[in-house]
């Protein structure tokens, strides 16, 4: 799933390439990804990409009007937001030799959602692996109509120390489930967190409120690390290379079996029904393994 490092690298590169551009049009190859009716995808066509950002792991292409904006203190921009939430399969891919036949609607394929932006052939793919959809576009005025980022928590860059804290102080869930949980803080999924708590020798099933002041603060470090040595290491890198980059940069997700980097202990992975996570016993749970069986109760 693309997280904070990944969604932001693709915001970049869109915005480097899109930003002032006149979208031509939009073709959706699957109505079930569209989650709102108005304004129409139609009414996309002939504005202008004013910017690419994110919000969470939620891309935002903002775009204005073709004609020229209102001016004055009191003159509101007639902004229209693509929202897109690549979810677990999803990516998009740019290209310079974009087809102009619309792809087929409800085909087989990948395709989910084309924006032809730019010069005939310019635009990008909105794409999504797999037999379980779940990528989601939304098209609306304001991003918080967007009931998921609404209820979005503090995104994870943004947090200090005591805040980040605070946050997990107020809760007795497990500090892998709370660095997960959007609604409580947003940015971070399976892999990061998996990465982070690596970094802070922590572990997985660790009580968030528990934790010691000690580990709070190589915590708040290896949040940051993490996330901005990835942000880092994908700035620059073309949309179709972020994958590669992102699993040459992880050290304990998707690694199970092989040799923790820093102690050598083997890479152990707890399953449940649809996900899996790994760690290393030596550097985060004194040794000890964690019960592997779906929908196990876990060892402390």
């Amino acid at each position: 799933m693309p997280e904070l490092p990944e969604v932001q690298a693709i915001a970049d590169y869109v915005d480097g390439r899109a930003a002032g551009l006149p979208i031509r049009r939009v073709d959706v190859a699957s109505l079930a990804v569209l989650k709102t009716a108005d304004p129409p995808y139609s009414a996309m066509a002939g504005r202008i990409v004013a910017g690419v950002h994110r919000i969470g792991k939620y891309l935002v292409i903002s775009t204005d009007p073709a004609e020229a904006a209102p001016t004055g203190p009191d003159a509101e921009r007639d902004v229209i937001h693509l929202v897109i939430h690549l979810s677990r399969a999803g990516w998009l891919r740019w290209s310079s030799n974009l087809s102009q036949t619309p792809p087929r609607p409800g085909g087989k394929g990948p395709i989910a959602l084309r924006v032809h932006c730019g010069l005939p052939g310019e635009g990008f793919d909105v794409t999504e692996a797999g037999t379980q959809k779940r990528l989601a576009v939304w098209i609306v005025r304001d991003t918080a109509e967007v009931e998921r980022i609404a209820t979005l928590g503090p995104d994870v860059l943004s947090l200090t120390r005591d805040e980040l804290a605070a946050i997990l102080g107020g809760t007795g869930a497990r500090i892998k489930t709370v660095l997960t949980d959007q609604r409580v803080i947003s940015g971070v999924g399976n892999a990061y967190s998996d990465e982070i708590l690596h970094t802070a020798q922590i572990s997985p099933f660790a009580t968030a409120k528990s934790l010691s002041d000690d580990q709070l603060d190589r915590l708040f470090v290896a949040v940051n690390a993490v996330l901005s040595d990835a942000i880092v290491r994908l700035e620059g890198a073309e949309v179709a290379t972020m994958k590669g980059e992102k699993r040459s940069g992880l050290r304990v997700h998707a690694r199970t079996g092989m040799p923790c980097p820093v102690c050598g202990d083997t890479v152990r992975e707890v399953s449940f029904t649809d996900r899996a996570f790994q760690y290393c016993p030596t550097c985060q749970t004194g040794g000890k393994i964690l019960a592997d069986r779906r929908m196990s109760r876990l060892l402390k």
